[in-house]
């Protein structure tokens, strides 16, 4: 397809201990039929094969750079936002109209870029964009899933969205991704999930620091903080009991939202951000319960 407006974009991959994976990331974006104009990854402290398997690439690919992060033993959510900054300080002055996060642990066909640059030169509003992630040959049910949510496994942003939004906030326990692309909407950007391609997702996500049934509490955590309505709360963890692992999944999904809100957990996002979550997940459920 012929890509309108010349589009061009920049990546930055913040990456921690990925040798298992990074390859098959490396070799679907040195393979796209478009490339970026600058790829940063940025190994946060790394400790394994990480750093070289980049640096094999780098001879041939000029266009991709490695920045090192110092070694640490904290794994807090927010890290993830520092090393973005840091690749984001070698781009700023580049030419370009989308800049990308793209995980470490991702593959995609070879016109997966060019694809979504198509979107945002057809659609002028559109702030931030990106695809469904297929894992365990599965991905989300978009009848239950905002398709207007853009998963953080690889979330493409207009410039001028990313800016006004001032980048990512570091918020120590998660919803990094989430709280950008709900802030642009709330900002008046468009922002969507394009179901007609997939990204394949190597890692299962959850799983870096805790057990499955764990990851469901903690969500359930998060959601409170992040400030999602108890009653779209309550639909969430009947719809997460019929889903592996049954029953109890649900359960601590809502234990887990509750726990914060019994501690008082501080949320970490604005009053104006939280109301405006929680209308559109009153409309969303009214609109779900209108189908049914």
């Amino acid at each position: 397809m012929a890509l309108k407006n010349n589009l061009k974009y920049v990546l930055i991959t913040p990456a921690r201990n990925e040798e298992a994976y990074i390859e098959k990331t490396i070799q679907s974006v040195i393979s796209q039929t478009v490339l970026p104009e600058k790829w940063v990854i940025v190994s946060d402290g790394s400790t394994d094969r990480t750093d070289e398997i980049v640096k094999q690439h780098i001879v041939e690919n000029t266009w991709i750079e490695l920045l090192r992060m110092p070694e640490h033993r904290d794994r807090q959510f927010a890290a993830k936002v520092h090393c973005f900054n840091a690749g984001y300080e070698k781009v700023k002055d580049i030419n370009y109209d989308i800049i990308g996060n793209l995980d470490a642990d991702i593959s995609f066909k070879e016109n997966y870029f060019e694809f979504l640059l198509g979107k945002f030169a057809e659609i002028s509003e559109l702030g931030v964009g990106g695809t469904p992630f297929v894992e365990d040959s599965s991905h989300y049910d978009y009848r239950f899933t905002n398709i207007e949510h853009v998963s953080g496994a690889c979330q493409l942003f207009r410039r001028e969205c990313f800016e006004e939004l001032g980048g990512y906030i570091p918020i120590k326990g998660g919803g990094i991704d989430w709280t950008a692309v709900t802030t642009a909407r709330m900002k008046g950007w468009k922002t969507r999930t394009f179901t007609e391609k997939v990204c394949f997702h190597h890692k299962k996500m959850g799983t870096g620091n805790s057990s499955a049934l764990m990851t469901s509490f903690r969500q359930g955590y998060k959601d409170y903080f992040l400030g999602g309505h108890p009653m779209w709360q309550l639909f969430r963890t009947v719809y997460q009991m019929s889903k592996k692992p049954y029953i109890i999944g649900g359960l601590l999904l809502f234990f887990g939202y509750n726990w914060a809100y019994i501690s008082r957990v501080e949320r970490p996002v604005s009053q104006e951000l939280m109301e405006f979550h929680r209308r559109e997940q009153m409309q969303r459920l009214k609109k779900a319960l209108k189908l049914k």
